[in-house]
C-alpha cells in the first residue's frame, strides 16, 4: 500500500470517528434541551405553584376547599360548600406559556353540584392562553380564554365527545373562518365512568391548536384571538377584541362536577 493511501486511510477513519463523536454529542445536547424543557407543572404534594381564583371571591381565595391534594391528586370538591351560587373556579399554573405541548388525565369522580348549571353535568376542561388570574375583578366568572372541555357520557347511549373547544371571550378560525360557536365538538369517542383519560393539547402561539385525547388527534383549530361573549364581569381594558392570543396561563377548571387530575406536565417547543 502506497504510503498516501495510508494516510488517505487513516485521515478516512479519524474523519469517521469524529462524525460520530460529533452525532452523539449533539444528540446528547439534544436530550438535555428536551429535559430541560420539560417541565413538570404539578408537584404531587401542594398548590404552592399555583393561583386560585373563583367567582364572587378575591384572587387566592380557595373558598371551601374547593381545589385540593390528596394521594398524589389534584382533586376538585364541593363538601364545604353550602351553596354552589354559580361560584366557577380556575386553577392557574403561576406562569404563562406559549408554545408548547401539555399532557395531563383527568377523571369524573363523585358528586355533581345539584344546584350549579346543568350543562355542567360531568363537564370540566383546562384553560389556556387565559388572562392572568390577578386581572380578574372578583365578580368576573370565567377568564378570557380558550378552553380545552372534558365531558362525560350521561349512560344514556347517546354521543357527548371529549376534548372540545369553548371560547370565553374569545374566538377561533376553524375550517377557514372564525367559528361563531362557543364550543365546537372534537371527534373524540364518549368515555363513560370514572375511567383516566389523557388529554393532550399542542399550542403553537397564536397560530395552530391541536387537541389530542387518548393518542388520538380529535381537533385542531388557529389564530386564537380575543372576541366573542358568554365572560361576565370583566375590566373593559382586558378584552381588545381581534387581539391574537399568542400566550397565556393554563388553569384547571372548577363547574360543579367533581373531578382529579394528575400527571399535568408541559413541554416548551420552540
Amino acid at each position: 500500500m502506497h504510503h498516501s493511501t495510508r494516510v488517505f486511510h487513516r485521515l478516512f477513519y479519524l474523519f469517521g470517528a469524529l462524525n460520530i463523536l460529533i452525532l452523539a454529542a449533539c444528540a446528547g445536547i439534544k436530550n438535555r434541551t428536551a429535559e430541560q424543557d420539560s417541565i413538570t407543572l404539578f408537584n404531587g404534594k401542594d398548590l404552592s405553584d399555583w393561583i386560585v381564583k373563583i367567582h364572587h371571591h378575591e384572587v387566592g381565595d380557595n373558598y371551601g376547599n374547593t381545589f385540593r391534594v390528596n394521594d398524589g391528586i389534584i382533586q376538585v370538591r364541593y363538601d364545604q360548600y353550602d351553596k354552589f351560587n354559580d361560584r366557577f373556579g380556575h386553577l392557574y399554573f403561576r406562569e404563562p406559556f406559549s408554545y408548547y405541548h401539555l399532557s395531563l388525565e383527568y377523571r369524573f369522580v363523585g358528586q355533581w353540584r345539584s344546584d350549579a348549571p346543568v350543562y355542567t353535568l360531568k363537564n370540566s376542561g383546562v384553560m389556556f392562553h387565559a388572562q392572568d388570574p390577578r386581572t380578574m375583578p372578583r365578580e368576573q366568572d370565567w377568564p378570557i380564554s380558550v378552553e380545552m372541555q372534558f365531558l362525560a357520557g350521561l349512560g344514556d347511549g347517546k354521543p357527548r365527545p371529549t376534548g372540545n373547544m369553548c371560547s370565553p371571550g374569545t374566538d377561533v378560525v376553524f375550517q377557514g373562518k372564525i367559528d361563531s360557536r362557543h364550543c365546537i365538538d372534537s371527534s373524540s369517542k364518549t368515555y363513560e365512568g370514572e375511567q383516566w383519560v389523557k388529554a393532550e393539547i399542542i399550542v403553537l402561539g397564536d397560530s395552530l391548536i391541536t387537541h389530542i385525547i387518548n393518542g388520538d388527534t380529535v381537533l385542531q383549530y388557529s389564530k386564537p384571538q380575543i372576541g366573542g361573549g358568554v365572560v361576565n364581569g370583566f375590566e373593559a381594558a382586558m378584552k381588545q377584541d381581534g387581539k391574537p392570543l399568542r400566550s397565556g396561563y393554563i388553569a384547571l377548571q372548577s363547574e360543579g362536577q367533581e373531578i382529579d387530575f394528575r400527571n399535568i406536565k408541559l413541554r416548551k417547543l420552540k
